[in-house]
This record gives C-alpha cells, sequence and structure tokens, in this order.
C-alpha cells in the first residue's frame, strides 16, 4: 500500500502548494481511498446555523492554517506521518440552502469514505452535519459511545418548527439509535438557557453532562477520569468537537460564542488524556472564518484537527 505524507516543509517552503490539510496528498478517486489510514474531509455546509453563518469556509480556513504542523508530536511522542499513510480527499458535494439534500449528499459522501475502510476527519460546516455523518458512521459500525465536546447540548427537539438545525443533531441520532446513551458523554457545556429543563437534558435523554464549570473546578485530569470510565469500555466511538467549546478569547470566529469556556490548554491536555483509544471517526465544526480575529480560531482548529489525527497514530501503534 502507498504510504501518503506531505511534502517537506524544508524542501518545499509551506507557503506554497495547493491548501490541503497540512499539505497533505489529495485523493480524489474512492477509489484510492484504501491507500490511506486517515483521510480528511471538508462537510462546507453551514444552512442550519440559526444565528451566525459562516462555517461553509471552515474547511478552507483551517486547511490554510495547518500548513506549520509537522509530523512529531512530542507529548505523544509519536510521528504521525511515519505511523499512519495521510491524506485529504477534499470536500463533499453539498447543495446550499437545502438541508434535507444536502444531509442526503454528506451521508452519501460519508458511506462513501468509510466503505474505504478509513477512519475520516471530518471538516465542518455547521454541526448539523454530525446527523448525516453519524448515520453513515453507524451504518457501518453500529451504534456509538459518542464523545461531544461543546458549550451546547445540540439535544433541543426543535427550532422555528423545524427539527434539523445545528442545535439538534444529537437529539435525532439519539432517537434513530444511531448512538448509546449509556456510553456516551458531553463535556465543556455552559452559558444561558431557557430553563432547568435545559440543564438536565442531557441526563433526561441518557448521556452523562460535565459542565465547563465543573471542569474549571475539579480540573482536566478528573474529567478524563469520567471521560473514560463512560466511553473507554468496548464498542466503537467517535469523537464530535465544536470549536465553541473554547472560550470566545481563543476561538472567536464561530457561530453561537460563549463565555467562561475551556482554554486551548484544557483542550489539548483534554484530547492527549484519550491516548490509547481506537476512535472511528471525527468531525470538528463551527469555525467561522469571517467572524476569526488573526486566524486565531482556524489555527486551534487545525491543531485540534491534528491532536485527533495523533490520537489515531498511537492506537495504531499500541495495535500493531
Amino acid at each position: 500500500m502507498t504510504h501518503h505524507r506531505p511534502v517537506d516543509g524544508q524542501v518545499y517552503p509551506r507557503f506554497e502548494g495547493i491548501r490541503t490539510f497540512m499539505r497533505l496528498p489529495h485523493l480524489a478517486e474512492a477509489e484510492r481511498l484504501a491507500e490511506a489510514d486517515l483521510v480528511v474531509v471538508g462537510v462546507p455546509f453551514d444552512s442550519a446555523g440559526t444565528y451566525r453563518v459562516g462555517a461553509r469556509f471552515g474547511p478552507s480556513g483551517i486547511r490554510h492554517e495547518s500548513m506549520l504542523l509537522r509530523p512529531y508530536h512530542p507529548e505523544l511522542a509519536v510521528d504521525v506521518h511515519e505511523v499512519l499513510s495521510l491524506a485529504d480527499a477534499g470536500d463533499l458535494p453539498v447543495t446550499p440552502g437545502y438541508l434535507v439534500e444536502s444531509h442526503a449528499q454528506i451521508r452519501e459522501g460519508a458511506a462513501r469514505v468509510l466503505a474505504a475502510g478509513v477512519t475520516p476527519l471530518f471538516l465542518g460546516g455547521d454541526h448539523s452535519v454530525s446527523l448525516p455523518l453519524l448515520r453513515a458512521v453507524a451504518e457501518r459500525h453500529g451504534p456509538v459511545a459518542l464523545l461531544h465536546v461543546d458549550a451546547h447540548c445540540d439535544l433541543w427537539d426543535g427550532y422555528y418548527g423545524g427539527k434539523d438545525t445545528h442545535g439538534t443533531p444529537f437529539r435525532r441520532a439519539l432517537e434513530e439509535g444511531l448512538i448509546d446513551p449509556a456510553r456516551s458523554v458531553q463535556v465543556g457545556l455552559r452559558g444561558p438557557v431557557y430553563g432547568p429543563e435545559d440543564v438536565s437534558l442531557p441526563h433526561h435523554l441518557g448521556l452523562e453532562a460535565i459542565s465547563a464549570d465543573v471542569l474549571h473546578r475539579r480540573g482536566v485530569a478528573a474529567t478524563l477520569e469520567r471521560i473514560l470510565a463512560r466511553i473507554g469500555g468496548p464498542g466503537p466511538r467517535y469523537l464530535s468537537f465544536d470549536i465553541d467549546a473554547l472560550d470566545p478569547a481563543y476561538a472567536p470566529g464561530t457561530g453561537t460564542p460563549e463565555v467562561g469556556g475551556l482554554t486551548t490548554v484544557q483542550a489539548l491536555q483534554l484530547l492527549r488524556g484519550l491516548a490509547g483509544l481506537d476512535f472511528v471517526g471525527f468531525d470538528l465544526v463551527e469555525v467561522m472564518p469571517p467572524y476569526d480575529v488573526g486566524a486565531l480560531t482556524q489555527l486551534l482548529a487545525a491543531n485540534v484537527a491534528y491532536e485527533m489525527i495523533a490520537l489515531v497514530a498511537v492506537a495504531k501503534r499500541r495495535a500493531a
């Protein structure tokens, strides 16, 4: 199998070339995806946003700010390009303004990626894209344990008479049996809500919820203990990361910012604490370059994606 890796930044300057993630090879043909262990896939859909929009530009912005990422991860002691064959599969097709049609396109496109036997890392897009992605993942792997890092639970029943927005994907996923609530946890929840029933909604639906306030008071290590106790058992796992889990001081370029969020250090520690777990897929959503400041959010998102790649590398190395 061809081992795909990026061009050498010491030979070919990082400001040159086509903007793929980490300057990875672009595998446009579906039949070639099996040559990779992990592929980065853009999902540029944002027509389900209820406040700000602009996450359709997230995949391109994240790719642009990924140019400085290097192969060796010091904290996890892994060279992601030595362990993994990596590629960028481009973007899934969507139809702007048409949610049902776009979700069908996203599910079909994700299913093609998963059929190749690779681990996908999807770059959104608003958080509604997690629903069609989970449909494709569950079709291949069955119900997954969900680790959902976000300021919001995204478990609301609907908005404006509609059932599918960026605030409802995991309610629909539960209803469709795509995720196993007994093995799922939400981290980073915070901000004003409509009433006390919103605070208890994750528990009512069977998930564990760890608020940002609890994380700040108890620390990342204690939070990781609760996460691992919940999702660490046998069975497939999926990680969905909304960039608004971070405080807007670190991630201003997002759709529904909430103060009091995670710091960049906490986010990195949280992800690195998952090393050793095997995930069948990832998504990273709600990055909005039009609202960003100095590309801070896009740079952060690129590094979050890199941490996800490193998790896959560690898991593969341990399984070898």
